[in-house]
C-alpha cells in the first residue's frame, strides 16, 4: 500500500514538474470599448485560471506547443475565446477589448478595430511609432505615411490635412485639448511635439468626416491615449538629437498609477548640415507626467501635467544658394550680421474625474489650464551678392560667383511678445440603452491673450532703399526720389483679447442590422458660441451650429467589405491667430470658416500570401465658404483676416497595409488632391496647401537568419508646392511650384534583448529589451526646398525666388532599452 501511494506520489510530482517544463506565459491588460480597464474578468483554459486585477491586469500560464483555447468572460460584457498555441517559455502580450454588445469567438480577436473602422479612424501601434526613423521621430512623423496628410518640412511636426492648413488639427491627450506655440515661424525652432511616444497607449487618426464629439476644426483629429501602468518599467531613448526616460509605476493596492517622461532635444546636428552656416544652441525639453487615483470602483481622477521650455539661439554667419540650370547656373551669396533669441515656455495642466454610474451611464469632468509665455527677438543683416556661377570644370574658382547681377542688403527686425493664457471646465456624459448609445458635452473655455508684434525690415539695392511696393513707385538708382525713408514692411500691433467660448454637442450611436448585414448609424449636432472683446475693439459675438452624420455597412459577402458614408457641416470658429490681420490689428468680426464635408470610404480586409493585409479607400468633397485667406512662410501663417474666399477640394486617399513580411506591419499610401480658392471673385488658384500627389511607404523587414537584426524603412514623395510670393505681392501673380518633395529615412536595428530573449544572468539581466542601431535621415540626399526667399534685381527691376533648402543626408546613432 505505501508502495502504491509513493509511485502515486511521484508520478504527481512528475506530472507537475513536466507541466511546468512545457508551459508558456500569456499576460496583459484587458480594457473595455472606452479604454478603460476592467477589474474580475475570468480567464480559463481546460486546466488554469486567472483574474484580472483593478488595473486590467493579468498573467496565466497555459500549456506549450499545443492549442490551447482561453475565454475571456465577465459579468457585463460579452464573452472572448481566443485559441493560442506558445512555445516552451515564451511569452505573449495579449490585450483584447471586451465589447458590451459583440460576442468574440476566433483565434484572431475581433477587438475595437472594427468600431473605429466604421467610424473612419486609423489606429496605430505604438510601438510602430517608437521604431519608425525621422529628423522629427514620433506621432507626426508616422502620420506623413498616411495618405491625405502632407509636410514637406522635416523639422516641423506640424502637418496639413487633405486641403488644410497647420490650424485646422485638433489634437486630444486623454480626452484633453491640448495647444501648439503660437509665434513659431519655422520648423527649426519647434523643438518637442506635445505628445510623448513614450507615454503613449493609443492613436486614433481621422482625416475628415469625423463624428460631434470632436472639436470645431475642418481637417483632422489626432487622438491619443496615455498609458495606465499596470507593472513598474523603465524606458529611455538615446540618440545625437537627444533622449527621452519614462517611468511607470503602480501602487501595492493598484489604485495609484503614474506615468512620467522626460525629454531633450537638440537640433544642430540637422541645422549645421543645411546650407546656411550658423552659430546654433537650441535647447529643447519638457516633463510630462499621467497620473491617476482610483477612489472606488465608480470614481477615478486623473491629472495630465506638462512644462516645457524651448531656447532657440540663432546666429547666421554666411550663405551661399546655387540654383538655375546647368549652362546658366546663378548663386545668391549672403554674409549675415546679428543673431536671432526665442523662448517659449509652456505649462499645461488638467484634471479629469470619471464617475461610472453604472456599466450604462458615465460622467466626466474635465478642467484644464494652458499657459504660453513666447519671446521672438532678432536683429539679423544680410548682405548678399547675386551673380553669375563659375562653371568651368577644373578652374580653381569652380563654383564661385564671378558676375554680380546685384548687390544689396536686408536688415530684419522683430521684438515680439505674447502671453496666453487659455482655461477651459468641460462636462461629458455617455449613456447606453439596449443598442444605442448617446453621448454629449457642454464646454466653457475663456482665451485670455496679451500680445505685442513688432516687425520691420529693410532693403537696400545698390546703395538706395527700396519703399514699399503699394506706395507710390519710383525711378531709382535711375532718377533720385526726395520722399521720407521708410521700412519695406513695417508691422507694429499692441492686442490685449479676449475670447470666451460656449461649446457643446449631442450625438446618438447604434448598431442594426439591415437585412442580413450589419450597419452602424451616427448622427450628432455641435453647437458653438464665443464672442471677442478687448482694449480698442468692439465686443462681436458669434453662434454656428455643425450637423454631422455617419453610416457604415458590411455585408454578408464572401469578401469581408465595409463601406461606409459620412458628412456634413464642418465650422472652424476664429482663434486668435486667425482674427489677427496682415498688420497684426485684431478683427473681431472674423466669421468662422464652413465647409460642407463628403467623405465615401471602403475597407477591403483580405489575405495574401496566408497573411492579413487590408486595403483603405476614401474619396472626399469640401466646399468651404467664408474662407480666411492665409499665406505660408515656413511654418507661419499670417491670416487676412477678412473672410473674402471661397474655396474647394476632392481628392481620394488610398492605404494597402498588412505583413507584407511575416509579424512586421507594413503599407503602402497614395494620395490625390486639388484644392484651390477664388479671392474677391478674381477666379481660382491653388491654395498654398495643394498637394497634389502623395505616394509614401512604410516597409518592416529582419534578416531572416538573423531575426534580431531589423529594418526601418520611412520614404515620402509629394509633388511641389506653390512656391508662395514676396511679401505685400499679389498671389494671383505668383504661382509657380516649388520642386517635388523626396525624402527616405533608413533605420537598422540590432535587438539584444526582448520578450523572446531574456537574460538571467549577466550585464543584460536587468532590461526587458534593450537594441543599438543607427539612422540614415534623407538616405538619397535629395536637395529639397520648403519656400523661398525673394530678392529684388534692381537692374531689371524683378523679384527672384531662391529656394530655400532643407537638410541634407544626415546619420544618426541611437539606442532604446527597457527595464
Amino acid at each position: 500500500m505505501k508502495a502504491k501511494q509513493l509511485l502515486t506520489t511521484t508520478l504527481f510530482f512528475l506530472t507537475i514538474t513536466f507541466s511546468f517544463a512545457q508551459s508558456a506565459t500569456l499576460r496583459g491588460v484587458i480594457l473595455d470599448e472606452k479604454n478603460q480597464p476592467i477589474e474580475n474578468v475570468n480567464i480559463k483554459t481546460e486546466t488554469s485560471g486567472a483574474q484580472t486585477n483593478a488595473n486590467g491586469f493579468y498573467t496565466l500560464t497555459i500549456p506549450a506547443s499545443k492549442d490551447v483555447t482561453v475565454a475571456f468572460t465577465h459579468i457585463s460584457h460579452k464573452k472572448i475565446v481566443s485559441t493560442f498555441n506558445l512555445k516552451n517559455g515564451e511569452s505573449l502580450e495579449f490585450n483584447p477589448v471586451m465589447s458590451t454588445t459583440i460576442e468574440q469567438i476566433a483565434t484572431v480577436i475581433v477587438n475595437s478595430n472594427r468600431r473605429k473602422e466604421v467610424e473612419g479612424i486609423i489606429t496605430i501601434k505604438p510601438d510602430v511609432i517608437r521604431k519608425i526613423p525621422g529628423a522629427n521621430a514620433g506621432v507626426e512623423n508616422l502620420l506623413l505615411t498616411l495618405p491625405g496628410v502632407s509636410n514637406n518640412n522635416e523639422l516641423s511636426t506640424q502637418y496639413s490635412v487633405r486641403g488644410g492648413n497647420y490650424d485646422e488639427n485638433l489634437v486630444y491627450v486623454n480626452g484633453i485639448e491640448v495647444y501648439r506655440p503660437f509665434l513659431v515661424r519655422s520648423g527649426q525652432q519647434e523643438g518637442l511635439s506635445f505628445v510623448n511616444t513614450n507615454l503613449v497607449q493609443n492613436v486614433d487618426f481621422s482625416a475628415g468626416g469625423f463624428q460631434a464629439k470632436y472639436g470645431d476644426k475642418l481637417s483632422s483629429v489626432l487622438d491619443i491615449t496615455y498609458k495606465n501602468p499596470y507593472q513598474f518599467e523603465v524606458n529611455a531613448d538615446l540618440s545625437l538629437l537627444g533622449g527621452g526616460l519614462s517611468v511607470e509605476n503602480i501602487s501595492k493596492n493598484s489604485k495609484f498609477t503614474s506615468i512620467v517622461g522626460v525629454r531633450y532635444r537638440d537640433n544642430s546636428l540637422l541645422v549645421n548640415a543645411k546650407e546656411t552656416e550658423t552659430n546654433f544652441k537650441p535647447t529643447f525639453a519638457d516633463a510630462q507626467g499621467y497620473f491617476t487615483y482610483k477612489f472606488s470602483n465608480k470614481f477615478h481622477l486623473s491629472f495630465l501635467g506638462s512644462a516645457s521650455i524651448n531656447k532657440y539661439d540663432f546666429e547666421p554667419q554666411t550663405r551661399q544658394t546655387n540654383f538655375g540650370t546647368l549652362s546658366e547656373p546663378v548663386a545668391l551669396l549672403v554674409f549675415y550680421d546679428g543673431q536671432e533669441k526665442d523662448r517659449y515656455q509652456t505649462l499645461f495642466g488638467a484634471f479629469k474625474g470619471s464617475y461610472f454610474v453604472n456599466d450604462d451611464l458615465t460622467l466626466k469632468l474635465i478642467a484644464s489650464t494652458y499657459h504660453t509665455t513666447e519671446e521672438e527677438y532678432f536683429d539679423i543683416l544680410a548682405q548678399y551678392s547675386l551673380g553669375d556661377v563659375n562653371s568651368n570644370i577644373g578652374d580653381e574658382n569652380l563654383g564661385e560667383v564671378e558676375f554680380s547681377q546685384g548687390i544689396g542688403s536686408q536688415l530684419n527686425h522683430g521684438r515680439n511678445d505674447l502671453d496666453a493664457l487659455i482655461t477651459t471646465i468641460e462636462h461629458k456624459g455617455d449613456f447606453k440603452v439596449n443598442d444605442n448609445r448617446f453621448e454629449w458635452s457642454v464646454k466653457y473655455t475663456n482665451e485670455d491673450i496679451r500680445d505685442r508684434l513688432v516687425e520691420w525690415e529693410t532693403i537696400d539695392s545698390a546703395g538706395f532703399s527700396l519703399r514699399p511696393p503699394k506706395t507710390t513707385t519710383n525711378e531709382q538708382p535711375y532718377a533720385p526720389f526726395t520722399g521720407p525713408l521708410v521700412p519695406f514692411q513695417n508691422v507694429r500691433a499692441t492686442n490685449n483679447t479676449q475670447i470666451n467660448r460656449i461649446q457643446a454637442y449631442g450625438q446618438w450611436s447604434k448598431r442594426s442590422t439591415l437585412g442580413s448585414s450589419d450597419v452602424w448609424y451616427n448622427a450628432g449636432i455641435r453647437a458653438h458660441n464665443w464672442s471677442v472683446s478687448g482694449d480698442g475693439i468692439s465686443t462681436s459675438n458669434q453662434v454656428v451650429f455643425s450637423p454631422r452624420a455617419q453610416f457604415a455597412i458590411k455585408p454578408t459577402w464572401e469578401k469581408d467589405m465595409l463601406f461606409r458614408v459620412a458628412g456634413g457641416l464642418y465650422y472652424q470658429p476664429p482663434f486668435y491667430r486667425e482674427l489677427r490681420d496682415a498688420n497684426g490689428v485684431v478683427q473681431p468680426e472674423v466669421k468662422a470658416q464652413k465647409s460642407f464635408h463628403l467623405v465615401l470610404g471602403n475597407d477591403y480586409s483580405f489575405k495574401m500570401w496566408n497573411r492579413p493585409f487590408k486595403l483603405t479607400s476614401e474619396a472626399y468633397y469640401k466646399n468651404l465658404s467664408d474662407v480666411n485667406p492665409y499665406t505660408l512662410e515656413n511654418v507661419r501663417i499670417r491670416y487676412a483676416a477678412n473672410n473674402n474666399a471661397k474655396a474647394y477640394a476632392y481628392g481620394l486617399d488610398l492605404r494597402l497595409n498588412g505583413e507584407f513580411v511575416p509579424g512586421t506591419e507594413s503599407w503602402l499610401s497614395f494620395g490625390y488632391l486639388k484644392t484651390e480658392e477664388n479671392i474677391d471673385g478674381r477666379g481660382y488658384i491653388s491654395r498654398p496647401t495643394d498637394q497634389r500627389l502623395k505616394f509614401a511607404a512604410l516597409f518592416q523587414d529582419y534578416v531572416p537568419n538573423m531575426p534580431n537584426l531589423k529594418m526601418y524603412l520611412n520614404m515620402v514623395f509629394n509633388t511641389g508646392l506653390p512656391g508662395g510670393s514676396p511679401s505685400y505681392a499679389d498671389p494671383y501673380l505668383y504661382q509657380s511650384r516649388l520642386p517635388s518633395y523626396k525624402r527616405g529615412d533608413f533605420g537598422l536595428q540590432y535587438v539584444l534583448v526582448d520578450a523572446n530573449k531574456r537574460f538571467n544572468q549577466g550585464w543584460k539581466k536587468p532590461f526587458k529589451d534593450l537594441s543599438f542601431g543607427f539612422e540614415i535621415f534623407n538616405l538619397f540626399d535629395v536637395q529639397n526646398s520648403i519656400t523661398n526667399t525673394w530678392v529684388r534685381d534692381v537692374s531689371s527691376k524683378s523679384q527672384i525666388a531662391i529656394p530655400n533648402y532643407l537638410t541634407p543626408r544626415v546619420f544618426n546613432v541611437r539606442t532604446t532599452m527597457k527595464f
